[in-house]
């Protein structure tokens, strides 16, 4: 009996007990390998003289990080699903060995190099030039210390010198649209915005299923400050983490409808809760993180002394459900 108890004890430390291993698509968490719906071009009815500070988004945590077991799985979508989904900040990691860029997760290589983001950037900023992009870029598995010269010739190959946003400066929505806006985190001239210049919450160490709930504190007591917080400083809130007895699903499974149900409780108010970065979103999480914006376009006309009447409203409805593609 008493094996068997200690048995119970290191399954549930392991993160085993209420992981389900198949591909699982619920509103608020989705490890399939594509969106339930799509929304590439939200971010057309945010007013064009709005500070890209002050627009709530949606972002993932090791974007790239599709492969390598349950310990470096942190997305099931591709880079061009989760642009396609609405997804705005991307987070990438590159190893960096003898000028060569290529994607990981800590040990795990993710198939793919930086030359391939870039690409997938460009072509999709191409096609819907009303939105932006922000990444942020760090060194992973490497310890050169020296990637700047790697990473401007990797987007003189693979994308264009004018595709970035070269200001350490919050753009606009006019300025940034069509712009890819490099978070930078390591050393070099300028390439973009600094990743330390944000307010940033990533605590991302979760050793076990039992410290969830103090890893949802982290997240929680983040959104709260950001609507009050500086309104020229981009706030960035991590709902991810990983620990050697949780994996990153398992805990997605967890905070992932903490998370959803905490952003349709504000439903009614007008908040800049910043960038929210995730693993494993599903679509109706992420457009309920994008229709913060909608009640931006609603106060501002408030603001103006221009009380949208059941018309306009109905426009606006209608636009952004036209932004909606179905699979």
């Amino acid at each position: 009996m008493k094996k068997m108890k200690i048995l119970i004890e290191l399954i549930l430390l392991a993160g085993v007990i209420g992981l389900n291993y198949g591909a699982i698509q619920r509103p608020d968490y989705d490890d399939t390998p594509t969106p339930e719906f799509l929304n590439p071009s939200w971010m057309a009815t945010i007013p064009d003289d709005l500070p890209l500070s002050e627009v709530t988004m949606p972002g993932t945590h090791n974007t790239m990080a599709l492969y390598g077991g349950v310990y470096a799985e942190c997305q099931t979508w591709s880079l061009a699903s989760q642009l396609q989904a609405g997804i705005r900040y991307l987070d990438i990691r590159v190893r960096h060995v003898k000028g060569n860029l290529t994607l990981h997760h800590g040990v795990s290589y993710q198939r793919a190099h930086f030359g391939h983001v870039l690409e997938g950037v460009a072509d999709f900023l191409r096609e819907y030039p009303s939105e932006t992009v922000l990444m942020r870029l760090r060194e992973e598995f490497s310890e050169t210390y020296d990637i700047y010269g790697a990473v401007v010739d990797y987007i003189h190959r693979y994308a264009h010198w004018d595709l970035l946003w070269h200001s350490r400066l919050v753009p606009t929505m006019a300025e940034a649209r069509g712009k890819l806006i490099v978070l930078q985190e390591f050393a070099g001239p300028d390439l973009g915005m600094r990743y330390g210049s944000l307010d940033i919450a990533d605590d991302w160490k979760v050793p076990t299923l039992l410290h969830v709930e103090d890893k949802w504190q982290s997240v929680y007591e983040h959104l709260e400050a950001a609507p009050t917080g500086n309104k020229a400083q981009i706030f960035l809130t991590y709902s991810s983490g990983a620990g050697v007895f949780a994996y990153p699903r398992a805990i997605a499974q967890r905070i992932n409808p903490q998370l959803y149900d905490y952003l349709r409780a504000k439903t009614e108010l007008n908040q800049r809760l910043g960038i929210i970065c995730m693993d494993f979103p599903a679509a109706p999480l992420i457009q309920t993180i994008i229709g913060f914006q909608m009640k931006e376009v609603i106060k501002r006309s408030q603001a103006l002394n221009t009380v949208p009447n059941k018309t306009s409203l109905k426009h606006v409805i209608s636009s952004l459900r036209k932004k909606m593609i179905k699979n």
